[in-house]
């Protein structure tokens, strides 16, 4: 049982953080597009960032500052323009757009973390940033998470958040979050922005320890197209406002952290996973028997990766030899005679052989958590065994539709 309770709030849950949400219009549709997170006081915060080689400018600005000096006051977002392979004019629209809310919230640009999500190639409106700064500021609010949650949002149906409550040294300690990911989703990073608040005391290199391994754990185990992006941006701040003895080590206070830590993330990514394009379903993918964590990782993010398997989820059809042969060529060495399938309560391979198995029912099963999309009981559950060894882990995807190839073949157009 979780050592913690879910609550209302989202970024703004924990003690001492502001959120705000506007149109500044930088999206064509004039919906919601800029999103801003202040705490009240210096934060600790740690990023993890895209692997691509083709990186946004507030990816680099990100990494250079938290290098440099691991503490950050507010977290700046634009949606509508990826500001990503625009050059040193991206460059320096990413850097103005600093100075011009450190100005605004009379703190040091130093102290200010930039993300952005959009069309590549496209720089920020500038225009449209410099009149909706002022405005996003006056916005800030003690319940501002939704508005902010929802300006960060592109192509999703819905917007991500969640917070959990826990207690350490007795005294309350709470962890929020905000997200947005809906297509362009794979591992190393997956694409999407996340946003995290903690009101605990903890060391830098701690915090960015944790948030790492929550990282693998979450949003490196999802995918919805495998593709990935140029924008990735996971961010962290913790400000100590709990007003809890400070964390410098592993130890049990900093396990529990750790966890919650790594369950706002996960809740996260499987939301950016069950709102994949054109998605009807979430699928979890479960691998247990394998000889460490990270091969039953690897496994099962193969399989949540396979379009073969996804495409038979969206035609409800329990084809497990697809699941084989992505479980087979996840490159990771394991005997097919110990190799075990299983779609939900359906045991359809073991022991290295085929199992009769209820095909219609198991359609049906397919069939009933398409119907639930967007509920709890949308998910498919595919529970792999390779061995026995002590390695477990986890990966989430979902179907691939026909809306999928709509949407993104209409992107700019």
């Amino acid at each position: 049982m979780a050592d913690w309770q879910e609550i209302t709030g989202g970024v703004t849950a924990p003690k001492g953080y502001r959120a705000a949400g506007i149109t500044a219009g930088l999206k064509p549709s004039g919906l919601p597009d800029l999103a801003l997170i202040v705490s009240d006081v210096e934060a600790i915060a740690a990023g993890v960032f895209t692997t691509s080689q083709v990186r946004a400018a507030c990816v680099d600005y990100c990494r250079q500052h938290l290098q440099s000096k691991a503490i950050a006051r507010a977290i700046l977002c634009n949606a509508g323009q990826a500001n990503a392979a625009t050059g040193s004019q991206g460059v320096l629209d990413a850097q103005e757009s600093a100075e011009l809310l450190a100005k605004e919230l009379n703190i040091t640009p130093e102290l200010i973390l930039l993300a952005s999500t959009g069309v590549i190639g496209q720089r920020m409106k500038m225009d449209a940033l410099r009149g909706g700064i002022p405005k996003l500021v006056a916005a800030l609010s003690e319940t501002g998470s939704d508005t902010a949650a929802g300006a960060i949002i592109t192509t999703d149906l819905v917007p991500k958040s969640i917070a959990l409550e826990t207690t350490i040294g007795e005294r309350s300690v709470r962890i929020g979050g905000i997200a947005k990911g809906s297509g362009m989703i794979h591992p190393n990073m997956a694409t999407m922005l996340a946003f995290v608040t903690c009101d605990a005391a903890v060391s830098p290199h701690l915090w960015q320890e944790m948030l790492s391994r929550a990282a693998d754990r979450s949003f490196n185990s999802i995918t919805v197209d495998g593709d990935t992006s140029t924008n990735d941006s996971l961010i962290a701040l913790a400000n100590g406002e709990s007003r809890t003895p400070a964390i410098t080590e592993m130890g049990a206070e900093a396990e529990k952290l750790e966890a919650m830590l790594t369950a706002v993330c996960q809740h996260l990514a499987k939301a950016i996973a069950r709102d994949g394009e054109g998605a009807t379903c979430l699928v979890e993918v479960q691998v247990t028997g394998a000889h460490d964590e990270l091969s039953a990782r690897q496994i099962a993010k193969t399989i949540a990766g396979s379009s073969l398997v996804k495409s038979a989820i969206f035609g409800r059809d329990p084809n497990w030899g697809r699941i084989a042969a992505a479980a087979g060529r996840a490159d990771v060495p394991f005997e097919q005679e110990n190799l075990q399938i299983k779609l939900g309560d359906f045991l359809l391979f073991e022991n290295g052989q085929p199992q009769p198995f209820d095909r219609a029912a198991a359609s049906a099963y397919l069939k009933q958590a398409a119907a639930g999309a967007y509920l709890k009981e949308d998910t498919v559950l595919i529970s792999v065994s390779v061995g026995n060894g002590h390695g477990s882990g986890k990966a989430w995807g979902c179907d691939l539709s026909y809306d999928y190839v709509k949407i993104n073949a209409e992107y700019t157009t």
